[in-house]
C-alpha cells in the first residue's frame, strides 16, 4: 500500500525501493549494546558493592569509630584532633554501635574498643587536644583547654575518643564505719602562685577550700570517687586505739629513795572526726600519735610523779591506784588541746628492784593478813550484832503485835458496844416512834368515838324532841301507842269484825258505811 500510493511521487517510489530491500535483507546485532548492557549490569552490582564493602562503617557491640577526615582545613598548629568537620584529620566525635556509610575518598576511619570502667574504679579524663595550660597548671580550664578533667568517670562503657583523652582508672575510696577520709587539696592557690597565707583566719595547717593543703571538712563512711590530680584522701581510723607499754616499751624511771622501777600499762584513746584533719597534718598517722604524743606524756609524768614517791609506795595497792588516777587526770588534759579523748588508763604491773621487792612483798602480806584477821573479827562482830538485831527485831515484831492484837481487840469491843448502843437508841427512837403512833391513833379513836356519840345523842335527842311532839299531838301517850299501834296494823288489815254497840272499835268511832259490803267469812289475819 505504501508503494501503491507512493507511485505518483518518484521520491517516495525510491524511499518505497529502500524499504523492500530492508525488508528483504538479513537482521544485524551491534555488538556495542551488549558492551553497554555489560557495563549497566556491572555498575548495578558494583555501586551497591561498593557502598556496602567500601562506604559501611559498623562497630560492633562493645566498639567505637573514630572518624579520619582526609579533606578540608588543615588543623592550626599543635592540634591533633579536629572539633568540627571543617578541618582534616583525627575527629573529635566518634560512632557508636551501630551502621553508618560515609565515602571512603572523604573519610577513613578506625574500629577501637570503647573505654570500660569495672566495678570499683573510676576514670580520670586526661584531654590531649586545646589550648596549652598556664605554666604550673594541670587542671583544664574549660572544655577548650588540655589537660586533667575535674570530672570523672564512673563505672560502666564509655564513648571516649582514644586520640583526643587518655582514661587512668584509680580505685574508689572506701571510708569503713569507724573511720573518716581527711582531705587535702593539691590545687589551688598557694604562696607560689602569688597569694599570701591568711595567718589571721588559718588555723594550723587548716585552708580554705580554694587553697592548696588540708581541708577542715573530712568525708564520712561510704564510697566516694575523688580525682587524685585535685585531691588526695587520707583515711584515720577514730575507733578506740589501745597503746600498750609492756617489755621494752616499759616506762622506767628512778623513785625518790634511788630505786628503778618499771611500769607496764594500757592506754585507751581515741580522735575526735573534727580533729583528724589537724592532728594527722601536725602529729602524723596513727602510729605518730602513739609514739610522739601518749608516748611522751606517760614517760614525761611518769619521770616526774614518780621520783617524788617512794619505792614502797608504788608497791602499796592505795598508792598505785592514786598514781593511776593521777596519770589518767593528766593525760585527759594534756591530749585533749590535741583532740585526742583518753578513754582508760589502766597500770598492770609495777616492777620494783628485786632486792626490795621481797621484803616489801611480805611485809604487804604480813599487812594484808592483819586487816584481814581485822575484817573476820569485824565480821564476827557484825554477825553477833545482826543476830542480835534479828533476836531484837524478833522481840519488837511480837511486841507490835500483841499491842496490834490488844488495839484490834478493844476496836472491836468498842466497836460492838458502838453497835449494841446504836441498835439501842434504833429501838427507843422506833418505840417512841410507835408510842407517838398509838397515841395519835388512840386521840383519833376517841375523837371519832366522841364524834359519833354526839351524832347518836344529838339523833336521839332530835327524835325525843319529834317524840314530844309526836306525843303532844296525840294528846298523851296512851293515844300515841294506840295510834302507832294502828298504823302497824292497817296496812295488815282486810276486814274487821267489832261490836258496834257502843259506837266505836279499839276505841276508834266506828260508822258503817253506805252500801257496804258483805262480810267475809275469813278471820283476822
Amino acid at each position: 500500500m505504501i508503494c501503491q500510493a507512493a507511485s505518483g511521487n518518484s521520491v517516495q517510489h525510491f524511499f518505497c525501493q529502500e524499504n523492500k530491500k530492508v525488508a528483504t535483507a538479513k537482521p544485524q546485532i551491534n555488538p556495542l549494546w551488549g558492551i553497554a548492557v555489560f557495563a549497566v549490569i556491572a555498575l548495578v552490582v558494583a555501586i551497591p558493592s561498593f557502598i556496602w564493602f567500601g562506604c559501611r562503617i559498623e562497630p560492633g557491640n562493645g566498639e567505637i569509630a573514630v572518624l579520619i577526615k582526609k579533606t578540608g582545613k588543615t588543623l592550626p598548629q599543635n592540634e591533633i584532633v579536629a572539633t568540627s568537620a571543617e578541618y582534616k584529620g583525627i575527629q573529635l566525635e566518634v560512632l557508636g554501635e551501630g551502621r553508618y556509610f560515609r565515602n571512603p575518598y572523604v573519610w577513613d576511619w578506625q574500629i577501637k574498643p570503647v573505654t570500660e570502667i569495672p566495678a570499683g574504679k573510676f576514670g580520670v579524663l586526661v584531654r590531649k587536644f586545646g589550648k596549652n595550660l598556664p605554666e604550673g597548671e594541670i587542671l583544664a580550664l574549660d572544655n577548650n583547654s588540655k589537660g586533667i578533667v575535674r570530672e570523672v568517670l564512673g563505672t560502666g562503657r564509655h564513648r571516649i575518643n582514644p586520640y583526643a583523652y587518655e582514661v587512668k582508672l584509680c580505685d574508689d575510696i572506701v571510708i569503713m564505719p569507724g573511720n573518716v577520709g581527711v582531705v587535702a587539696n593539691l590545687c589551688g592557690k598557694d604562696i607560689f602562685s602569688g597569694t599570701a597565707n591568711d595567718l589571721n583566719n588559718q588555723q594550723g595547717f587548716i585552708v580554705s577550700s580554694d587553697r592548696k593543703g588540708v581541708q577542715k571538712a573530712v568525708l564520712k563512711e561510704g564510697t566516694h570517687r575523688i580525682n587524685p590530680y585535685i585531691q588526695s584522701v587520707a583515711i584515720v581510723n577514730i575507733q578506740s586505739q589501745r597503746y600498750e607499754f609492756s617489755g621494752k616499751d616499759a616506762i622506767g624511771f628512778i623513785t625518790l629513795d634511788g630505786f628503778y622501777i618499771t611500769l607496764e600499762g594500757t592506754v585507751e584513746f581515741n580522735i575526735s572526726a573534727d580533729s583528724a584533719p589537724l592532728l594527722t597534718q601536725e602529729v602524723g598517722n596513727m602510729e605518730d600519735i602513739m609514739k610522739k604524743l601518749i608516748l611522751p606524756s606517760v614517760s614525761g609524768f611518769a619521770r616526774i610523779e614518780g621520783s617524788k614517791k617512794s619505792a614502797t609506795e608504788f608497791i602499796v595497792g592505795e598508792s598505785r591506784q592514786l598514781f593511776q588516777n593521777q596519770l589518767e587526770e593528766f593525760l585527759r588534759k594534756n591530749c585533749l588541746n590535741w583532740g585526742v579523748s583518753i578513754n582508760s588508763v589502766l597500770i598492770r604491773d609495777i616492777n620494783p628492784p628485786q632486792e626490795i621487792a621481797s621484803i616489801i612483798r611480805n611485809r604487804e602480806i604480813a599487812q594484808q593478813e592483819a586487816k584481814k584477821f581485822t575484817r573476820q573479827i569485824e565480821q564476827a562482830k557484825s554477825a553477833t550484832e545482826l543476830e542480835r538485831q534479828k533476836m531484837l527485831a524478833l522481840q519488837s515484831r511480837k511486841k507490835v503485835e500483841a499491842e496490834t492484837n490488844k488495839i484490834t481487840s478493844e476496836i472491836a469491843a468498842n466497836q460492838a458496844k458502838l453497835e449494841k448502843i446504836i441498835a439501842a437508841k434504833t429501838e427507843l427512837e422506833a418505840a417512841a416512834l410507835q408510842l407517838q403512833t398509838a397515841q395519835a391513833e388512840a386521840k383519833a379513836t376517841l375523837a371519832l368515838a366522841e364524834s359519833e356519840r354526839a351524832v347518836i345523842a344529838a339523833g336521839n335527842k332530835a327524835d325525843v324532841e319529834i317524840l314530844k311532839r309526836n306525843i303532844a299531838s296525840y294528846g298523851g301517850g296512851a293515844s300515841y301507842l294506840r295510834g302507832k299501834l294502828y298504823e302497824k296494823l292497817a296496812p295488815n288489815l282486810q276486814s274487821i269484825m267489832s261490836n258496834s254497840a257502843d259506837g266505836n272499835v279499839f276505841g276508834l268511832p266506828f260508822q258503817p258505811g253506805k252500801n257496804a259490803a258483805p262480810a267475809r267469812k275469813e278471820s283476822v289475819k
